[in-house]
């Protein structure tokens, strides 16, 4: 792994820029997953003998780029966890659609359901789903797409993939949501762009931010950033 895809390091968590095609965990496509990958980094780089601790923490979507944050050591990953559990955790994700959404800026809920045989989830009952609450704010817009700033105010498996395409603003390569075409790469264009939370050792408030990958579509509205 390339160091400089290191965003934060210190002894007990290190967050890395995950890129499209990178798996957090194993599943059963077999493909290394990126918890070994920085496990292997680990090793090499502290030349340490026997096994390396790499706690998985979080995970986000195969096709999604962005932040992913490893615990070093059991006792930070016990403590993130419950910071995760707790609702400490403070998420912004960055996500290109083609269809304005009607509003700027607004607080959307719906309730979700998994369907676990199709790894996708759908619109239910509030008794039969689970309550999925974000907030989007549109920061730019091109000629023919539109760059929106996502909080999740929950956590639920696909919900800002699905809840924007339930307000008809897919997210721009998302095949699975209702977008017309694939990108190229099987990427989507949804990115985990920022992250806070109280350091589970130091109490620090630690702030990460991580550029999208590069593309062209990207690279316009990073550009046009203020």
């Amino acid at each position: 792994m390339d160091e400089s895809r290191i965003l934060y390091e210190d002894n007990h968590l290190i967050a890395i820029k995950k890129l499209p095609s990178d798996i957090v965990q194993g599943d059963k496509t077999g493909d290394k997953p990126l918890s070994e990958v920085v496990k292997s980094f680990l090793k090499e780089k502290y030349n340490k003998p026997g096994n390396v601790f790499c706690g998985v923490i979080h995970r986000i979507d195969r096709p999604v780029s962005g932040i992913v944050v490893f615990a070093k050591t059991s006792k930070a990953l016990a403590r993130m966890n419950k910071l995760f559990q707790e609702k400490r955790v403070q998420k912004v994700y960055w996500a290109i659609v083609k269809n304005k959404p009607a509003k700027n800026k607004e607080t959307i809920e719906h309730y979700l359901r998994k369907n676990q045989n199709q790894n996708k989830s759908y619109p239910a009952d509030p008794s039969k789903g689970k309550k999925c609450s974000l907030t989007f704010e549109r920061l730019q817009s091109s000629d023919h797409y539109h760059l929106l700033k996502i909080t999740p105010h929950t956590g639920r498996h696909h919900q800002i993939r699905c809840q924007l395409s339930l307000i008809g603003s897919p997210i721009k390569g998302d095949l699975k949501y209702g977008f017309e075409r694939s990108n190229k790469n099987g990427s989507i264009h949804l990115h985990a762009a920022e992250i806070e939370f109280e350091h589970p050792v130091s109490n620090q408030i630690i702030k990460i931010a991580c550029p999208p990958p590069e593309d062209n579509l990207w690279d316009y509205f990073v550009a046009a950033m203020p």
